[in-house]
C-alpha cells in the first residue's frame, strides 16, 4: 500500500461505453491522476469505436478483464445474472492474474465484486449512480423470482463496502427506502463536468458537416432506452405545430436532433430507435437516422434526426448550435446531460422531480415542466417567441455550472473522500461480509440455474 500522500487507484466499471455514468467514471479518473494519483480503469466491455477518446488514445490505462467466458445475456435474457458472473470474472483476473495492489478502489453500477475485492486489502467506495433493483421491469413471474436473490445480494454487497457515496439528495433518498438494512446515510457527491472539454474548438470536419443545417436545432440527448421517454421530445416537437404554437413557416424552419448512446449489441437500444421512429413519421414528421460510422446528411427537409451515438466533436458542436435542450426522464437519478447543456448556454426544458430539480433553476436556467407534450411544447415555444432571454438563460446557466458542477470541485471533494477513506478503519462489516456474501452467493447462484434450467427445458 502507498505510504506517500498519492494514492493507488482502481475503478471497476461494467461497461466503458459513453453514457453519463461513463463520463463520471472517465472525468474521475482524469482528474485524480492529474493530482498525482496512479489510476488504472477495470471493465468487462470498451470498444474503440464507441468510448470517450481519453480511454482509448493512451491517457488513462484501461484493462478489459472479464468478458471472455461468461457471455452478455442467455438467448436475451438473465442479463443481470450474467453482468455478475462477467463481474467475478473481472475481479478474479484482477486478483489472480494481474495482482494489482490498491490503496482504494472505486467501484459502481454493479456492486457484486466488492466483497472479493476487500480481500485485496484496499478500501472499497462504491458510489451509487442509482439502486439496481429499481432499474429493471419484472412483467412475469419468472423474473420476479430470479430477481429476489439478486435484489438481496445488491443490498448486502452495496453495504459491505467501506463508503457509499450517491449523486444528488434524489438518490440519497431512494437508496434508503430502497436497502433498508444499511443503516448508514450516504454521502452526496454531484458529478462534475470538465469545461476545458466544451470550450475547444470545433473543427470542420466531415462528422461535423453532416449536421450543420439552416433550421433552428431543438438538441435531446438520451441513450436510446425506453425509460429516457424520449417519445415526449419527439411529441413536444409536434405539439409546436399542431398546437399552432409557431407558424407553419416558423416550424418549418425548426429541426429535432435526438443525439444519444446507441449500440448494436445492445437490442432495447435497436427496437427503441425503430419504435421512436415510427412514432415520429405517424405524427407527419420527416425522419433521417444517422447510424454509427456513417457519414450521410440528412435532407434538408427532415425534420427529425436521429444520431445513433455521437462523438465528443458532434456533441460540442450540437450543445453549441442548438437553442434549447430538452431532457425527458422521469425521476432521473442525477443526469449529467443538462449540466453540459447550461454550461454551453442552452436553456434546459427538463421534468419537474428527480435529479434536475436539483440542478435546473426553473425560469433562470430553464424549465421545469409536467411530462406532457403539452407542458414541453409551451416551453419551447416561449423560447422561440421570445418571451423569456435566451441569452440571459444561458448566461445564468454558464454560471450556474462554473459554480456549482466544475470537475475541479467534484474531484477535490471525490480526492478528500478517498483520503479519508483510506485512513479511517475498515468497515466493520467488511471482515465477515465476504464469508456471509460467499454463501448467499452459492444460494443464489444454484437458484438462479435452477430457474434457467427449467425454464430452457
Amino acid at each position: 500500500m502507498s505510504t506517500t500522500k498519492f494514492l493507488n487507484v482502481g475503478f471497476v466499471h461494467p461497461d466503458l461505453g459513453i453514457g453519463g455514468a461513463e463520463r463520471l467514471v472517465v472525468d474521475a479518473a482524469l482528474g485524480l491522476q492529474s493530482r498525482g494519483h496512479k489510476v488504472t480503469i477495470y471493465t468487462m466491455y470498451h470498444d474503440p469505436a464507441h468510448c470517450f477518446e481519453e480511454t482509448k488514445n493512451g491517457t488513462l490505462e484501461v484493462r478489459v478483464r472479464g468478458n471472455s467466458v461468461i457471455p452478455r445475456t442467455i438467448f436475451g435474457s438473465f442479463y443481470i445474472v450474467c453482468a455478475i458472473l462477467r463481474q467475478f470474472h473481472l475481479t478474479l483476473a484482477l486478483l489472480y492474474w494481474d495482482r494489482q495492489k490498491f490503496d482504494v478502489i472505486f467501484v459502481d453500477q454493479l456492486s457484486a465484486s466488492v466483497p472479493i475485492l476487500s480481500w485485496t486489502g484496499a478500501k472499497i467506495l462504491f458510489y451509487c449512480h442509482f439502486p439496481d433493483k429499481l432499474l429493471t421491469r419484472r412483467e412475469s413471474i419468472l423474473k420476479k423470482l430470479y430477481r429476489l436473490p439478486v435484489d438481496k445480494f445488491e443490498e448486502v454487497t452495496t453495504g459491505i463496502s467501506d463508503c457509499i457515496v450517491v449523486n444528488s439528495r434524489f438518490t440519497a433518498k431512494i437508496f434508503s427506502l430502497s436497502f433498508p438494512n444499511i443503516k448508514r446515510i450516504p454521502q452526496v457527491l454531484y458529478p462534475g463536468i470538465n469545461l476545458d472539454s466544451y470550450d475547444r474548438d470545433i473543427p470542420s470536419k466531415v462528422e461535423v458537416r453532416i449536421l450543420e443545417s439552416r433550421k433552428k436545432i431543438i438538441l435531446s440527448i438520451n441513450r436510446f432506452e425506453r425509460k429516457k421517454n424520449i417519445s415526449l421530445a419527439i411529441k413536444a416537437f409536434a405539439a409546436l405545430r399542431n398546437n399552432q404554437l409557431v407558424s407553419d413557416g416558423e416550424f418549418d424552419n425548426l429541426r429535432l436532433i435526438i443525439a444519444g448512446g446507441f449500440d448494436f449489441r445492445v437490442q432495447e437500444n435497436v427496437e427503441h430507435h425503430l419504435e421512436l421512429e415510427q412514432i415520429a413519421i405517424q405524427l407527419d414528421l420527416e425522419t433521417f437516422s444517422i447510424n454509427p460510422g456513417s457519414f450521410n446528411s440528412p435532407p434538408e427537409s427532415t425534420q427529425v434526426v436521429f444520431l445513433c451515438s455521437f462523438t465528443e466533436l458532434q456533441r460540442n458542436f450540437l450543445l453549441s448550435s442548438a437553442i434549447c435542450l430538452l431532457y425527458t426522464p422521469s425521476n432521473e437519478h442525477f443526469g449529467i446531460v443538462p449540466i453540459e447543456a447550461m454550461y454551453a448556454r442552452l436553456p434546459v426544458i427538463a421534468v419537474n422531480n428527480g435529479g434536475p430539480k436539483e440542478t435546473v433553476i426553473d425560469g433562470e436556467t430553464g424549465f421545469l415542466c409536467e411530462p406532457t407534450p403539452e407542458s414541453f411544447s409551451q416551453s419551447i415555444a416561449s423560447i422561440l417567441n421570445g418571451q423569456f432571454d435566451r441569452e440571459l438563460m444561458g448566461d445564468n446557466g454558464r454560471k450556474h455550472v462554473k459554480d456549482s458542477f466544475s470537475l475541479t470541485a467534484f474531484i477535490t471533494t471525490l480526492e478528500d473522500i478517498l483520503k479519508r477513506v483510506v485512513q479511517e478503519p475498515r468497515n466493520s462489516f467488511s471482515f465477515i461480509g465476504p464469508i456471509l456474501v460467499s454463501l448467499i452467493s452459492l444460494a443464489m447462484t444454484m437458484l438462479i440455474w435452477k430457474i434457467i434450467n427449467s425454464y430452457y427445458a
